[in-house]
């Protein structure tokens, strides 16, 4: 198994948005001390999240990094001009050595329709659009093109040419068949959001997407799923796990309350329960990923990158105490294809 670290940049005001910036590359350059894979940056453009612009701050990770694979989660694309993002990750790619993935959404937030003028009757068409253009520019070197929602392309050329060709790019998916289908017809990795519900919403999307797979003609034994998780913290014992979690736990569900987003799991014992929070010694939560493998079949896997109200010391000894005894015990128990190697200055 394969493990990543993503981070939406929320951001409540406890510190400026300078230090908090620093606070995300600080992490990516952790991530790769300890061993994880991959480091993945969000787009959000809504409170309270500061993830508007995944390139650039991925940009800055890539430069003091060598190693880590560096993922978007997700590039919302029903949001952006094609040219424009080809533009700005093909660029990243070549600062990155290549060691960039892509993973698009259609995105959330009412924010959306507003700055960007995309509505929940068009999301999906845009999305699939975008995608449909995206993944051409990256392996054709002159597009000619025409679709509903951004002018025609008539041997457009776009530069730079990446180093990756073709790029990976998975399709998260949270709630719908549209971006699952999608992922399938175009034999492309699915990553599950798993985060805000339980697991039966998320495990019926992998199992259509692996329906779709098939009926689109792709060999089974191809298809790759990713999936996330809705907290993370180990202890050596549950008790130690539990009361450090509980007032992060109970204060990510007071803002939620503040937002007035509906609240699944009133209790850190109900998420621990019912949820994908991962919370507990770590033979119980190297248990519980591999009850959730058995539904999702899952390959990668990702935690929270932020220490959400941990001190330093706090958040380092847990990741520290996930990669000494949990991760090795995954990557054993669950074999996984290998993430595609930085290609390197040419």
């Amino acid at each position: 198994m394969k493990f990543l670290l993503i981070t939406l940049i929320t951001h409540t005001g406890e510190r400026s948005a300078t230090e908090r910036f620093r606070e995300v590359v600080q992490n990516a350059v952790l991530a790769e001390e300890l061993g994880f894979d991959g480091y993945g940056v969000g787009e959000r453009h809504e409170r309270p999240f500061i993830s508007s612009s995944p390139p650039v701050v991925l940009s800055h990770i890539a430069a003091r990094t060598s190693r880590i694979r560096l993922f978007t989660a997700v590039t919302t694309l029903s949001l952006l001009d094609p040219v424009r993002a080809y533009e700005d990750y093909a660029t990243l790619d070549h600062l990155s050595d290549g060691r960039l993935d892509l993973i698009i959404g259609k995105g959330n937030g009412a924010a959306q329709a507003q700055l960007f003028h995309v509505t929940a009757e068009d999301q999906w068409e845009r999305n699939r659009e975008s995608y449909e253009l995206f993944r051409r520019l990256w392996r054709e070197d002159k597009v000619t093109w025409s679709g509903r929602f951004r002018p025609s392309l008539t041997d457009a050329e776009t530069w730079p040419r990446p180093l990756q060709r073709p790029i990976r790019v998975w399709h998260g998916s949270a709630t719908s068949k549209e971006s699952v289908d999608l992922a399938a017809r175009y034999g492309d990795p699915l990553f599950s959001a798993n985060v805000t519900n339980p697991i039966e919403p998320y495990a019926e999307l992998i199992e259509h997407y692996r329906e779709r797979w098939a009926h689109y003609g792709h060999d089974p034994a191809d298809a790759l799923v990713g999936a996330g998780s809705a907290g993370f913290y180990a202890a050596p014992t549950s008790q130690q796990a539990v009361a450090a979690y509980r007032p992060i736990f109970d204060a990510r569900v007071a803002l939620q309350r503040g937002l007035g987003l509906p609240i699944v799991f009133p209790t850190l014992e109900d998420a621990i329960e019912r949820g994908s929070i991962l919370v507990g010694s770590p033979q119980q939560i190297i248990d519980k990923v591999l009850r959730y493998h058995k539904r999702f079949g899952h390959e990668v896997m990702h935690l929270h990158a932020d220490a959400d109200g941990l001190t330093p010391a706090q958040h380092r000894a847990t990741l520290e105490l996930f990669q000494a005894e949990i991760a090795p015990v995954l990557r054993a128990e669950i074999p996984s294809r290998p993430f595609p190697e930085a290609r390197g200055a040419s």
